[in-house]
């Protein structure tokens, strides 16, 4: 009796990081050219296929390419390797459509995890660093059309810091930070920063101070040409 009670210990140790591991998530936005294609929204990890040049090919669930395939926009791939039902085979994938939005020139199609672009392959099995490191439960994936400048760099993604609480009608300041492809933020100025229909527009400081509205739940977000739109957070207004 002992033994078998060892044996389904040893089995429920081993069924629990499974079980962990198909409830993680993580945010997920797609901004094209003009719009933004999908999201922001959670998107399971898990492992996921995609057809390339007539076959399915089979994609890590902790990958930048999984959790683009799990928010249903259309996508097209080119295989610069041999990808197939194995998972391990999917590093060299190259996404080179989202949406209608087609690589052109220099300028295509990038992801970001986190503040940072990946250095390697969307469903690189080594992770998107190439550091063995997969996708983590809460994690942001932000894939966005990348317009490169004469430098060979893509746009600021921007990303905006305030409380998530504040009274109705008390002053709300937010900051806007852009970050380039080193993960590193600058102060954004110019930028226009909404929460619910209230907006403002950072000084040179980075910073807009807003009024914020009636009591409830709002989104905050911050935009400005030339750059990529952060992701939105949620403010309670209470």
């Amino acid at each position: 009796m002992r033994r078998i009670a060892a044996l389904l210990l040893a089995a429920a140790a081993l069924a629990a990081p499974a079980a962990a591991g198909a409830r993680a998530k993580v945010q997920v936005m797609v901004v094209g050219k003009s719009a933004v294609l999908a999201g922001p929204e959670r998107v399971a990890l898990k492992p996921r296929t995609a057809p390339v040049s007539g076959k399915r090919c089979s994609i890590g669930r902790a990958t930048p390419l999984s959790v683009l395939a799990g928010t249903g926009v259309s996508f097209r791939l080119r295989d610069y390797g041999a990808c197939s039902l194995r998972a391990r085979d999917a590093g060299s994938l190259y996404v080179s459509k989202i949406g209608s939005d087609r690589e052109s020139g220099s300028d295509g199609w990038v992801y970001k995890v986190g503040r940072r672009p990946g250095s390697a392959g969307a469903a690189d099995p080594a992770g998107s660093f190439g550091t063995g490191r997969l996708l983590r439960d809460g994690q942001r994936v932000l894939w966005f059309w990348c317009v490169k400048d004469p430098a060979d760099a893509c746009q600021r993604t921007l990303e905006t810091t305030s409380a998530r609480s504040v009274a109705p009608g008390a002053p709300l300041a937010v900051t806007v930070r852009g970050y380039d492809e080193a993960g590193k933020g600058v102060v954004v100025a110019g930028a226009v920063v909404r929460l619910g229909a209230v907006t403002a527009v950072t000084g040179p400081d980075g910073v807009a101070t807003l009024t914020a509205p009636a009591a409830g739940r709002y989104r905050l977000q911050a935009e400005k040409p030339g750059m990529v739109l952060s992701f939105p957070v949620r403010v309670t207004v209470g």
